[in-house]
């Protein structure tokens, strides 16, 4: 039996993934599954994955570690603010360690990126990491001195159901959630697609858009400065707000250069300060920063 094993689930809109880290955080065993997007399929399939991972590895996992989109209610625990609405109003984590009969801990999936990235990836070594993820959603993160935290009401780092600093007339947007002008609906790749079709009446996905910008086309690149300009602005404010050390950047638009290497200039302007040393940097792990988090939800001498 291998010692010092931790197993982490990323609970994604489209896919499910299990994986099994050593000691020093390499991957002993990593499987996916397309997510059922039924409830009760979901926690069969979650189950299964467990199950093949033990197998695996001859392993028995104690605890699992697991991140969600949304949150568990602090009053309630069943889960709320999830863009994959068939989770929300379940008590997912009483239900798992009802079908698994063991302890159970979740995180939001941008909790579990920051943590990931500030235990062993980009943000390394600094007291303080907030963690963003920028792809079809935004979410955000924070750690302090290793640990994650999550708030008075569970709801540290969700900066991005935050309305866009600074907006001008001509920038209003309503989110899923019901508000108006959340910083999801801009900085987002869905909120960049959208940018450009209202501005442009083209239809590009964000992927495709990025192409463009990069073949010269003076739209698409008006649409990344405007892109640029909303994420520095929602940067500084959480600068100004917590002022950590580094900043790290994770989901599908991390992966453009354009984007993640102009943020730092772009939100200089707006900070309450004569000097700007925060970092901002991509995260190492990339897609796997999720369930690496997930994994590490249980210090070292709880996990096994």
């Amino acid at each position: 039996m291998r010692e010092n094993l931790r197993i982490g689930i990323d609970l994604g809109g489209t896919k499910i993934e299990a994986a099994v880290l050593d000691g020093e955080g390499r991957f002993v065993d990593r499987r996916r599954v397309p997510n059922p997007r039924d409830y009760g399929a979901m926690l069969e399939a979650i189950a299964g994955l467990v199950d093949a991972a033990e197998a695996a590895t001859d392993h028995s996992f104690d605890r699992l570690g697991i991140g969600i989109p949304g949150s568990p209610s602090p009053a309630t625990g069943l889960i709320r603010n999830a863009n994959s609405t068939w989770m929300n109003g379940h008590a997912l984590g009483r239900d798992l360690e009802h079908r698994l009969g063991r302890p159970v801990r979740m995180a939001n999936d941008a909790n579990c990126m920051a943590l990931s990235e500030a235990t062993d990836g980009a943000g390394r070594g600094a007291r303080s990491v907030f963690g963003v993820i920028i792809g079809t959603g935004c979410g955000g993160g924070l750690v302090l001195d290793g640990k994650l935290i999550e708030g008075q009401n569970g709801l540290a780092g969700e900066w991005g159901h935050i309305p866009l600093p600074a907006a001008r007339p001509d920038e209003d947007s309503t989110c899923w959630c019901g508000r108006r002008n959340c910083l999801e609906t801009w900085i987002s790749g869905s909120g960049l697609a959208r940018d450009h079709a209202a501005v442009t009446g083209q239809s590009l996905s964000a992927h495709d858009l990025i192409a463009a910008a990069r073949a010269g086309d003076a739209d698409a690149e008006a649409s990344l400065d405007r892109h640029r300009d909303r994420l520095g602005r929602g940067l500084a404010m959480v600068i100004n707000l917590i002022d950590p050390e580094v900043i790290v950047i994770a989901g599908g638009l991390s992966n453009v250069p354009e984007i993640v290497d102009g943020a730092l200039e772009a939100l200089r302007p707006h900070i309450f300060s004569d000097v700007v040393t925060t970092q901002v940097r991509r995260a190492d792990h990339g897609d796997s920063s999720g369930v690496r988090g997930a994994a590490w939800l249980w210090p070292d001498q709880m996990a096994g």
